[in-house]
């Protein structure tokens, strides 16, 4: 009885130790599937990311110093103009308390300029007969010029409100907006019937078109703070467009903000980047584009891939090969430089041709 219990509880202890070989060494076979990676040339390009848009480097908006109704519309959208062009007429619309308030001013203009006219003139005989001196004679000449000038204000005026037009010192102000640059017309504000507010030294007008010179473009975004410190202006840039896919531009980097902004809960340096080529490509005004900005471009160097490294205390460490026949490994220190977050550069620690052995590759047991 006794011999046979003894034989039941040795076969159970072998029965466990078996299982329990068993299941580690096959289930999970991953657990030490080891691969070699041999150390190559290759290239990295470092670069950092802004997000933005395509614009044009001037752009203008269209005012008019005239009051009134939007009368007609010469250009449209899209259309390239010259300047000096037609682009919308203004038809004054003044009120009637304006054109009354307008011929008043004439009227007075006109009786204060025939006043001081018959005075001047009696000034003058007696500076001739010597009974005034000359400072009162040249003080009634001052009165009479400002007469001159409010007389002539108060014709202008006048016939602004009534025509729309008028010359003022050589410079004609009329009621036919024209295109101030060459460009090509982005926008129209106003329509047939709309009311126009003039531009002056007090307000800012009602705007009517944009006009822009599309021959010059640049891209504007933000770029990561953790990046901008990398960044110098005249750095080469690759701009890949949204609306163009597969196309590539190039620029260069022409402004850094020295001042951040808080952009969806981060902060960002706004740039701005010059577009050298477009590679054949119509751009339009408002693509959103992606720039990769080229800080660094190495070619011909020593590489691994990045997920072979641990990093422990600042230092870099691997595991290389040590005896292939036995399958024997180390871990060694090594030194790296410009990554790419896919591969990175050895500087130091491996050569070419150098086997470093892949991270043991785990599964979730469920």
């Amino acid at each position: 009885m006794k011999k046979t219990i003894w034989i039941l509880a040795v076969l159970v202890i072998a029965g466990l130790a078996g299982y329990w070989y068993y299941s580690n060494n096959n289930s999970n076979p991953t657990d030490t599937l080891r691969a070699n990676v041999e150390v190559s040339r290759g290239d990295i390009i470092e670069k950092a990311l802004a997000v933005g848009t395509i614009e044009p480097e001037h752009q203008i908006e269209v005012k008019s110093k005239v009051s009134g109704v939007v009368k007609q519309i010469f250009a449209q959208p899209g259309s390239y103009v010259r300047q000096g062009d037609p682009l919308i007429e203004v038809q004054p619309d003044p009120t009637p308390l304006e054109i009354a308030e307008a011929k008043r001013n004439l009227e007075l203009s006109e009786n204060t300029a025939n006043n001081i006219t018959q005075q001047i003139e009696r000034q003058t005989q007696l500076l001739n007969r010597g009974m005034i001196s000359t400072s009162e004679f040249q003080e009634i000449e001052r009165q009479y010029n400002d007469a001159m000038l409010r007389l002539q204000m108060s014709r202008e005026r006048l016939e602004l409100l009534e025509s729309g037009h008028v010359n003022i010192g050589g410079i004609e102000i009329e009621s036919v907006i024209k295109a101030p640059i060459s460009g090509y017309i982005l926008e129209r504000m106003v329509n047939i019937g709309d009311p126009v507010v003039p531009l002056t030294s007090y307000q800012a007008g009602t705007a009517l078109m944009s006009i822009a010179d599309m021959s010059g473009l640049i891209f504007k975004g933000t770029v990561d703070e953790i990046d901008v410190g990398k960044l110098n202006e005249g750095m080469p840039v690759n701009l890949k467009v949204g609306a163009l896919p597969g196309a590539v531009v190039t620029g260069e980097l022409h402004h850094i903000s020295l001042k951040a902004r808080r952009q969806d809960n981060t902060t960002v340096f706004p740039v701005e980047i010059i577009i050298t080529d477009t590679q054949g490509h119509i751009l339009r005004a408002g693509y959103s584009a992606n720039a990769d900005i080229i800080i660094k471009q190495l070619t011909d160097i020593l590489v691994v891939p990045e997920r072979l490294i641990t990093f422990k205390d600042g230092k870099a460490f691997v595991e290389i090969v040590s005896d292939e026949i036995n399958g024997a490994s180390e871990e060694i220190e090594i030194q790296v430089g410009s990554s790419n977050a896919i591969s990175i550069e050895v500087t130091g620690g491996l050569a070419e041709g150098d086997k470093v052995l892949e991270r043991p590759q785990r599964s979730l047991s469920i």
